[in-house]
């Protein structure tokens, strides 16, 4: 990887102006603008789903790669991150979480995260777009680099209880919303967020899910970080 592609893949990650390669940069600029979530959704395109032909999770990179090169892997950022009372694999730099509590932001709950073959799923990181849904509504015209980018962004990205990240699967919000309700107007701002971030659409059905959420909480804002 280039300096440039390295600095561009940090410009994603953080949300920052992707750094000029020439005057005609095929890379294009991804930011977020500080605006409610009920104006953000008024700018997405309203599209049919694209066909899933070429998805892959290959399409988006090496799972949990270093992209921000700080020498620990995108889930164990995230697990840092999202969880308490740590505990870290010696001689890792603090980068290997062995053990953490986690309060699950989709259900409230209090769960213990324990590192191993079988306990690790107990906690999972979601992409709040996943990616599939991503692919279908617009990730398929990105380029490798930006769709890593997505895969890895922390904006896209929470440690949830294994069995709602794999209740939710691919779902959008017309199929799936976590099921604490307090914490819904914060999850469709975050994938309006992403959606804009990396200029993908949503299907009408998603549109009307969302707006119906953020019609009770017409104030909330897009998260930046």
């Amino acid at each position: 990887m280039s300096q440039w592609e390295k600095r561009v893949a940090v410009a994603l990650i953080l949300g920052l102006s992707i750094p000029a390669l020439s005057t005609t940069s095929s890379v294009a600029t991804i930011r977020l603008s500080q605006v409610s979530a009920v104006d953000a959704l008024s700018s997405l395109p309203v599209k049919g789903r694209a066909a899933k032909t070429g998805f892959s999770r290959d399409q988006f990179g090496p799972a949990w790669s270093d992209v921000d090169r700080n020498g620990c892997d995108t889930r164990n950022d995230i697990l840092k991150r999202d969880l308490v009372d740590l505990l870290f694999k010696e001689r890792t730099d603090n980068c290997v979480v062995l053990t953490g509590t986690l309060i699950d932001k989709y259900s409230g709950e209090e769960i213990v995260f324990t590192r191993g073959v079988s306990s690790s799923m107990d906690v999972q990181i979601d992409h709040v777009v996943a990616l599939s849904n991503a692919w279908v509504t617009g990730a398929y015209k990105l380029s490798d680099l930006q769709r890593k980018a997505l895969a890895n962004d922390p904006l896209n990205l929470f440690a949830v209880k294994g069995r709602l990240n794999s209740q939710k699967s691919d779902g959008d919000a017309a199929t799936w919303l976590p099921p604490l309700k307090s914490f819904r107007c914060t999850y469709v701002a975050q994938q309006v967020a992403v959606k804009k971030k990396y200029k993908l659409w949503v299907t009408a059905p998603e549109k009307a899910a969302i707006a119906k959420i953020l019609s009770g909480c017409p104030k909330q804002q897009l998260p930046t970080k």
